[in-house]
């Protein structure tokens, strides 16, 4: 055992990370807590990405934490803006000084006799190896791999003269005035750099093998602005926040079950914006509306480059790169000095920690999910993961708020252990996410699986999970809770 014993170990200071240390302190007080996170700084996604841009793709009235107001007048924040959303929760609830940065975790092993995990990891900085102990453990990892992004291989990269960026890895003061750009994708980066780059370069193509759904969204929301003249802004965030999740569940509901009365809609408002000179082919998916993530535009900012002329979409797929740009399968050629190839992620579990039960390898992969929180057969270990179809932070919120519950009702019961157990024998696996999205597709092999049935199937519907983890029945059946007695070693180790 190590010599350091928490109640919890959150892995990750990024958003979630964060917003589960700040949950900890509001309904745990008592926990002692650390939290290992492998970059230098916190923040995640909002600090390690830097591309022109930077901005969220859910209103900040449901990607903000439910117990601090998003008090700006933004809709869609920009990255510096969650960064600092972030810096300020932790600041308000006193996370920084419970981070270790640097801090790579490479290993955890659960002890059944000592009821207690341990974590082993490296300081990224000295190379030093650390080990210490907790009783739980939350993986706030994200889902994708910060190391590097998807990086497919292009034929002839090798001798395009000018410059190739994957977002993810975005040089710092990249002069890009006066160039010519071709941006690769057409997801939330490619919608986000394409407009915010056409200001300065001399023309931003964005060339994609298929169109995306998109739309507009405003810059501020009007009603939020009018609402703070009269009420205290916890009541206005909280009547924004439950208005706009119920306008997305609306949403997403009418496009799957009317899919092509929605499609004609959600195109039709593409079509004003671009205007009558624009082909539509280049806005119109194969797809029907949200097989696949629906991208939001920001002020209509991409719509207005095109219409303007500062920006352009090709669809079209590549042959090759060339020297001075890419040759297409049609025999037409892009001309660029900048190539940004905003591909997609990768995705990774759980940040490629290997788990071990009693020294054996645990296959995540071949498990269930319970509620998208716990895995099945794996104790005292909840995980973090967002929606595919709303904000992330709303799924974020109640999981930390379910992991508070299900701790202070170990607290109560005298219980130390909990793990949940599938025995009903009809169930069937399929996979975690019923999403087409490719970078989704391509990495779906490295998550644990879906259940058939509830409480193992996920359904994607914030309301059905704010019930469900909010208000359900800890003692189910399923999520089984025991007491096993600590060694001695574990009851003399020291207290974080």
């Amino acid at each position: 055992m190590g010599d350091e014993h928490f109640d919890m170990v959150i892995i990750g200071a990024g958003l979630s990370g964060v917003g589960m240390a700040c949950h900890l302190t509001r309904k745990c007080p008592g926990k002692s807590y650390v939290v290992l996170e492998g970059r230098p700084t916190m923040g995640g996604t909002w600090d390690l990405f830097r591309y022109p841009g930077i901005r969220s793709d859910s209103d900040m009235f449901t990607f903000g934490y439910s117990f601090k107001p998003w008090v700006s007048a933004q809709n869609l924040a920009d990255g510096k803006s969650i960064l600092n959303y972030i810096r300020e929760a932790a600041d308000e609830y006193g996370v920084h000084e419970h981070i270790r940065y640097n801090a790579h975790v490479e290993t955890i092993n659960w002890d059944s006799a000592a009821s207690a995990w341990t974590v082993r990891y490296v300081d990224k900085a000295t190379g030093e190896r650390h080990e210490l102990t907790c009783g739980f453990i939350n993986a706030c990892t994200g889902y994708y791999n910060y190391d590097h992004g998807y990086e497919p291989e292009f034929p002839g990269s090798a001798d395009f003269r000018g410059q190739i960026i994957h977002p993810q890895k975005w040089p710092e003061n990249l002069d890009y005035k006066g160039k010519r750009v071709v941006v690769i994708g057409s997801g939330a980066t490619a919608v986000t750099v394409v407009p915010e780059m056409a200001q300065e370069a001399a023309h931003v193509t964005m060339l994609q093998r298929s169109p995306t759904y998109m739309g507009a969204i405003p810059e501020q929301d009007a009603l939020t602005m009018f609402l703070r003249r009269y009420l205290p802004e916890m009541w206005v965030y909280r009547i924004t926040r439950t208005l706009r999740v119920s306008f997305m569940a609306t949403f997403y509901n009418l496009c799957r079950r009317f899919p092509a009365g929605m499609r004609k809609f959600i195109l039709k408002g593409v079509q004003k914006e671009v205007g009558p000179d624009v082909d539509m082919k280049h806005f119109t998916p194969k797809y029907g509306p949200w097989d696949e993530r629906f991208c939001a535009v920001k002020g209509g900012d991409l719509f207005r480059a095109v219409k303007k002329g500062t920006a352009s979409v090709v669809t079209d797929r590549i042959e090759r790169f060339t020297e001075h740009g890419i040759k297409l399968e049609s025999g037409a050629e892009l001309e660029a000095d900048i190539i940004i190839t905003a591909t997609g992620l990768e995705l990774k579990f759980f940040g490629g920690v290997q788990a071990y039960v009693d020294g054996e390898p645990y296959e995540h992969t071949k498990k269930m999910c319970y509620k998208a929180v716990m895995l099945e057969d794996l104790p005292n270990l909840g995980f973090t993961f967002g929606y595919t179809n709303a904000s992330w932070t709303l799924k974020a919120d109640i999981t930390s708020e379910w992991i508070c519950r299900v701790l202070n009702y170990m607290d109560k019961t005298g219980t130390r252990c909990v793990m949940p157990v599938n025995t009903d024998p009809e169930i069937q696996h399929a996979d975690f996410l019923d999403f087409q999205s490719g970078y989704i597709q391509r990495g779906l092999h490295r998550f644990p699986k879906m259940g058939s049935k509830s409480p193992w199937r996920l359904k994607q519907l914030y309301p059905y999970d704010l019930l469900m983890l909010r208000f359900s029945k800890l003692d189910d059946g399923i999520l089984q809770f025991s007491a096993p007695k600590a060694k001695p070693a574990l009851a003399a180790g020291k207290t974080g």
